[in-house]
This record gives structure tokens, sequence and C-alpha cells, in this order.
């Protein structure tokens, strides 16, 4: 029995199933994290979330920014872009049992036996674990209720771009949002900069990465995340595990087999036009 962490798929699904092959992955045994970002830029977006839901139980997803998107393109919220590669998806059959299924997967995931922490973008340095876990389910209570579409109408925006425990109503949803899907770089005192993109050696004074700030989760517990594809997996520190490798832009598709912290690869197959 083992736990896989992979990185972003990112609609590369031969490359899933490739490194699934590689470390004989047993749905029946063995249990698969994937970082979110499920969807779009590569060509089989459809593919991969038929796939997984057919995992059931034996895997554990956390929504990225862009399966947020695609949620929001289905509800005629936001605009379907050729580049993301979603019209297949869009005219499947299944569609609608596709997009039920996705928006009831949680934004955080977290295995207290393990020691285990998964979200798809980072954890606000002015989170606690309760606090993370419970601003989490705040907005999956939203996505999984009939009202989802008035959160993400109300989702694309960069403020409030610092914790206040006393905010309440979309304010709060959406800085939770992007904490857990869209953040990279906070100011020194926790504020997020929804801007910046570039590489840490590249970022602008005083922005620094979030997982370089001092952090009020319980050191005992590991962060893995996705999202942050120009990292390539290095320069974080102990305990903090970047998986997304960049498959869908040419790089590669990573997995962590949790027991021993061992590292797979599997190459991108075709590089996107």
């Amino acid at each position: 029995m083992s736990t896989y962490l992979i990185g972003d798929v990112h609609g590369c699904f031969a490359e899933l199933r490739a490194l699934l092959a590689q470390v004989n992955f047993d749905v029946q045994q063995d249990t698969l994290w994937l970082t979110g970002d499920l969807v779009a830029r590569g060509s089989a977006s459809l593919a991969v979330l038929r796939y997984l839901r057919a995992l059931g139980s034996g895997v554990r997803i956390v929504l990225g920014n862009h399966d947020l998107h695609l949620l929001a393109v289905h509800a005629g919220i936001s605009r379907n872009k050729p580049k993301d590669h979603l019209t297949e998806l869009l005219n499947a059959h299944d569609i609608d049992e596709l997009i039920n299924w996705l928006r009831r997967q949680p934004l955080l995931q977290i295995d207290h036996a393990l020691k285990l922490i998964m979200v798809h973008a980072g954890i606000s340095p002015q989170w606690d674990i309760k606090t993370a876990q419970s601003c989490a389910r705040e907005v999956e209570a939203v996505l999984s209720s009939d009202s989802y579409p008035l959160f993400l109408n109300a989702m694309y925006s960069d403020t409030p771009n610092s914790w206040d425990p006393e905010r309440s109503g979309l304010a709060r949803l959406r800085f939770s949002t992007n904490v857990l899907t869209r953040m990279r770089y906070c100011f020194p005192h926790g504020q997020l900069d929804m801007l910046c993109k570039d590489k840490p050696e590249n970022a602008p004074f005083p922005l620094a990465p979030w997982f370089e700030l001092p952090r009020l989760i319980d050191a005992d517990y590991a962060v893995a995340f996705g999202h942050w594809a120009s990292l390539q997996g290095t320069g974080t520190p102990t305990g903090i595990y970047a998986l997304d490798t960049g498959c869908c832009w040419g790089g590669q598709l990573t997995l962590l087999r949790w027991e021993d912290k061992r590292y797979f690869t599997q190459p991108a197959e075709h590089i996107p036009v």
C-alpha cells in the first residue's frame, strides 16, 4: 500500500497513465493524491476527469485555479479560451455529471496520520491548520451548493489581500480561494501579491515565496503543492514539496511516493502549440 502524490496534470492524460504504470499503481491498495489543475492546456482534460472520477475513493484531489475556471466557463460566467483545449470536455455527453463531481472536490487535503497537507497553491502564513481547514471548508460548501455560480462570478479579483478573521461573505471566500488556488508571493507580514509570477531569484523586494515566511502551520506537517511550474520542484524548505514541473508546457509530470520520498517522472509526449 503506497501513497502517490502527483503534480498538476493539466489534461495530460497519456503522461498520467504512463507515470502511474511506472509505479504499478493499484487503486485497490494505493492512494493517489493530485495537486489540482486537472484540466486545461493539455489536450485530454475529458479523459483525465473521467478516469479520476472512476477511481472513486482511491483518489484524493484538491481543486486548482484552472479547475475553478472550468466551473466558471461551464456556468457561462467566463470565456472558453482556445488555448485551454476545453471544448471537447464542454461538449461531452457527461459534462454535467463531471462538473457536479468536480465542484464537490475539496480545496485542502489533510492526513493527520501521515502529517501531510496538500493544497494547490499554498497556505497563508497568517493561517494555522485549523484556520486553513475552516476557510477551505467554507469555499467548498459554496461550490457544492446551488448558489455556486454567484461565488464563481465574484471570485475573479485580487482583493482583499490580507487575512482578517472578522471578514465575512464573498470577500472572505475570495481571499481564501486566492490563497489556496492562486498564491505565489507574499509581503513580509503575509499579505498576498497576486501579480508577480517570476522565479524567486527575480522577484522584486520585499516579496518572498509564501513558503519562505514564518508559518503558523505545525512544523510536524509537510505541505505538498502544485501551481508553480517554474520552480521545477526545487528551492523549497524541508517539508515543503513543489510538484508541478510543467508537463503541459513540454516539461514532465512528477510523482512522489510518500513512504520513501522517491520521485518518478514522465516526460511530456507532446509540446503544446
